[in-house]
């Protein structure tokens, strides 16, 4: 489909020396990553850059896309910041300097706000993988947030662990400015809904393997539900020594973990009995989300999260707007979004996406997922 291509031919030329200069040859564009890749969080980032490399594969095995009339691949280019905003800031200026990234994809909401400072200004486009609400309420627009909003899991989530396990509530979330943000809306919903919290007390997830002292502090409260969640291999490891220190209660799992994930770390669905979380990829029977899982465990010999799938579908619907508009300016790529989202074949969409709203949100509906006798349960929000 070439439906957009008069968007894009008026600034053909002068984008052109936006994808073809330092660090990317002709015939190639440079898509930018910032993320950890070391670190608490490094399976997490990982599992981000995953889903863009098999994204990149499959589009320049297929034979690139149209640019200006020259068949081009996709060059990812990726950078560990720790998950430090400010290392984030740092690598963003090198992908756009070295490398003329017009794209640059960040998952964590500390280097989404770092970029947001000098991203119109330097001209790239921020694909954020965070489901902080603010991200696109801050009306930056080369911003795109990928996941939905994080605000609508509050009510439901809360409303669900108060009535089947209990009104103490022990506040054992990670330290990353992320999780700071839902811990204190959880925090906020829980006491509306007339809860206790009895303790509070994060931890650094990206830094620690062994949470005993924290997670005994929070036990020491009894409470009946603990909030937890970072990323999901230190989040399983809080999980596991509360269960292994004797706590039965539920668990409230932010959406960065994901619960199949946690339960691997943790030691198997039985140590989740009673939690709430996002529904994991792996739960969706969509013909696209199976065909997806099955590529992606052949490709990397593991089961892919949303972190994944998101990516993955997002950097389709980038390209997809590239080549209808011949373009790679970041404003005509974001302007293009939309109908490149509505263009982009069902079986290149694991998830259920096909619009972006004003302010540069993906449109999509949010699930939630419990835990009941060690299996996965989805449930109406």
């Amino acid at each position: 489909m070439k439906t957009l291509k008069k968007l894009g031919q008026a600034v053909a030329v002068a984008t052109l020396g936006i994808a073809f200069t330092a660090g990317a040859q002709a015939g190639e564009v440079s898509i930018g990553f910032t993320g950890p890749l070391s670190g608490g969080a490094a399976l997490y980032g990982e599992n981000t850059l995953s889903g863009l490399r098999m994204a990149a594969d499959e589009i320049n095995a297929a034979g690139g896309f149209d640019l200006n009339g020259e068949k081009t691949t996709v060059k990812i280019v990726a950078l560990d910041d720790r998950y430090s905003p400010a290392q984030a800031a740092t690598n963003a200026k090198r992908l756009k300097q070295e490398n003329g990234a017009s794209v640059i994809f960040v998952p964590h909401s500390g280097g989404v706000f770092a970029l947001q400072e000098f991203n119109q200004k330097d001209n790239f486009l921020v694909m954020a993988y965070t489901s902080v609400p603010t991200v696109t309420k801050k009306g930056n627009p080369l911003t795109v947030r990928i996941p939905p909003t994080f605000d609508s899991y509050m009510a439901p989530f809360t409303g669900y662990a108060m009535e089947h396990e209990g009104k103490k509530l022990g506040m054992a979330g990670a330290t990353h400015e992320y999780a700071k943000i839902w811990a204190s809306m959880i925090k906020d919903e829980w006491q509306k809904k007339g809860g206790e919290i009895v303790a509070e007390n994060p931890m650094d997830y990206n830094k620690s393997a062994d949470f005993f002292t924290g997670v005994s502090r929070i036990l020491a409260e009894s409470p009946d539900v603990m909030f937890v969640g970072g990323a999901s291999e230190p989040t399983g490891l809080v999980v596991q020594q509360a269960r292994q220190m004797g706590f039965q209660g539920g668990f409230i799992i932010m959406d960065q973990a994901k619960i199949d994930e946690v339960a691997k770390v943790a030691g198997g669905l039985d140590m989740l009995n009673g939690a709430v979380g996002v529904v994991p990829l792996s739960a969706y029977d969509t013909e696209a989300a199976q065909t997806f899982i099955k590529h992606y465990q052949e490709k990397f010999d593991r089961t892919p999260g949303s972190e994944a799938a998101y990516n993955y579908l997002a950097l389709n619907a980038i390209v997809q707007a590239m080549d209808t508009t011949e373009s790679t300016d970041p404003k005509v790529v974001r302007a293009a979004l939309g109908d490149a989202l509505k263009a982009l074949p069902d079986m290149k969409k694991p998830y259920v996406v096909n619009d972006v709203t004003e302010d540069g949100g993906f449109v999509s509906t949010p699930d939630m997922a419990v835990v009941q006798d060690g299996k996965i349960v989805r449930v109406p929000m």
